[in-house]
Parts: structure tokens; C-alpha cells; sequence
């Protein structure tokens, strides 16, 4: 992915690390569309970073998708960039049902089914560029998983393997997939999260994050130092050992 001289459409970019990548592509020079589910947040961010273009868009809602990307389309035909950023984690306790069902489905429907329509909406325009990019968010935990939170630890393995898969699919076109896999970060991401020491600075990582594509653009994927731990724990042999410090050591562990 070139880092800059894209149409990069972010949907989920309203908070957190899609809203601090969406400032930093656009301060490289690309145009940059932010979508997100609340109105008034959307004409915030608008009034308060000119240049960046807000569309709503439900990524849970298939039809708001369907909708959300006629509009995009019809407003951007140079878009290139897709970054399928929104996303929820959620504390869940599997001894019973009721604890964690509807939980569940919903991370599924946003952490999943929401990238899988979204690809589906804008793959063969993507096709037609020159140069295409789809971003794919998994996580540190798509590769160790974190107890309390099972069903966000699955949906991002998916990612990861689907990520894999298409990229093998789409060899022959114009478009590459690049899959993201940030560590904890200080987001909202879950309560407490935000002022958590055991997270990654924000602007940390978002800063590390523009680096490695501007180092490496043709990476595969996007990995932070401090994501590595988590990554390559089954390939240096000591995944036991990380999963064992993963847990013991992130607050949400002690919920």
C-alpha cells in the first residue's frame, strides 16, 4: 500500500485507532472518508478536521452497508483503499448462556459478518483500480487468546485466516490485502481500557503503525513491535508461556 495519493474509506473511524489512522493518512495525503453510525459525532469530527469527509453507516446493518457504499461510490470513483476497521470486544463468562450469547452473536455480526459485507460491497470496484488496497483489523489475539474474552479472540482469528484466504483469491488483480494486527491500545475499546498501563499509547501506535507502511509497502501485515509477543508465540515455541503472561498480566484478566 502506498502511504500516500490514495481514497481511503474507513468505516468504524468515529474513536480510537480508525479515527487517529484516519487523521494520519489524511496528514499524508490522501482523502479520507470516516464512517460511523451517529450523526452528530460524524459532523463533529467533520467541523473539526477539514478535509475529512464523513458518510453514516451501520457496519452491523446490511443494508445501511449496501446504501453507505452507493453513496461512497458515487461521490469517490477513484477510491482505492478500504480499511474494514469497526469492531467490539466484550467480557464474557461461557459457563451459561445467558452470559454470553447474545454477546457473542453480536461480536460475530460486527467483528465478521461486518467486514465480510463490507469487502463484498466494494471488491469489484477495487478491482477496477490500478492500485487497490483492502485493510483488514485482526489482532494480537487472533494469535493468544485473552479468557474473558473469547468470542472477540475467535472473530479475530476469522479475520486473520480470511485476510490469508482472500489475499491468495485476489492474486491476480490489482488488489492487495494488507491485514492489521494491533496489540491492546488505549482505546474504549472496553472500560478502563483508555488509561490502561498495560495498553499501547495511542499515538504510539498509530505513529509505528504509518512507519511500517511507509517502510514496507509491500507488507502482508501490519505488526507493531509490542504485537509480536502475541504473534510469533507458537512459532518460537513458548505459546504456553505467552498466553500464561497475556492473562495474568492484562487488567481485563481481573474482571
Amino acid at each position: 500500500m502506498n502511504i500516500s495519493g490514495n481514497t481511503v474509506f474507513i468505516p468504524g473511524a468515529t474513536s480510537g485507532i480508525g479515527l487517529a489512522l484516519a487523521l494520519a493518512l489524511q496528514a499524508r495525503g490522501n482523502t479520507v472518508i470516516v464512517g460511523g453510525r451517529r450523526t452528530e459525532l460524524l459532523e463533529r469530527i467533520a467541523a473539526e478536521n477539514p478535509g475529512i469527509v464523513t458518510v453514516q453507516i451501520d457496519t452491523t446493518d446490511a443494508a445501511s452497508i449496501d446504501a453507505a457504499a452507493k453513496q461512497v461510490l458515487a461521490r469517490h470513483p477513484d477510491l482505492n483503499v478500504l480499511v474494514t476497521m469497526a469492531g467490539i470486544m466484550r467480557v464474557e463468562d461461557w459457563h451459561r448462556p445467558e452470559s454470553f450469547l447474545a454477546s457473542a452473536e453480536a461480536v460475530v455480526t460486527t467483528n465478521v459478518l461486518g467486514p465480510i459485507r463490507l469487502i463484498a460491497a466494494f471488491v469489484e470496484h477495487l478491482q477496477e483500480q490500478p492500485d487497490a488496497t483492502i485493510v483488514t483489523v485482526s489482532s494480537g489475539l487472533a494469535f493468544a487468546p485473552l479468557k474473558v474474552t473469547p468470542s472477540y479472540n475467535a472473530s479475530k482469528a476469522a479475520i486473520h485466516m480470511l485476510s490469508e484466504s482472500i489475499r491468495l483469491q485476489l492474486a491476480d488483480t490489482s488488489v492487495k490485502v494488507v491485514e492489521l494486527e494491533p496489540p491492546s491500545v488505549r482505546t474504549s475499546l472496553l472500560p478502563g481500557q483508555e488509561t490502561s498501563e498495560f495498553a499501547m499509547p495511542l499515538e504510539e501506535f498509530v505513529a509505528e503503525v504509518v512507519a511500517l507502511l511507509e517502510s514496507r509497502p509491500d507488507a502482508k501485515e501490519i505488526q507493531v513491535e509490542r504485537v509480536k509477543f502475541l504473534r510469533y508465540g507458537e512459532a518460537r515455541g513458548d505459546y504456553d508461556q505467552v498466553v500464561a503472561t497475556l492473562n495474568a498480566a492484562d487488567p481485563h484478566g481481573k474482571q
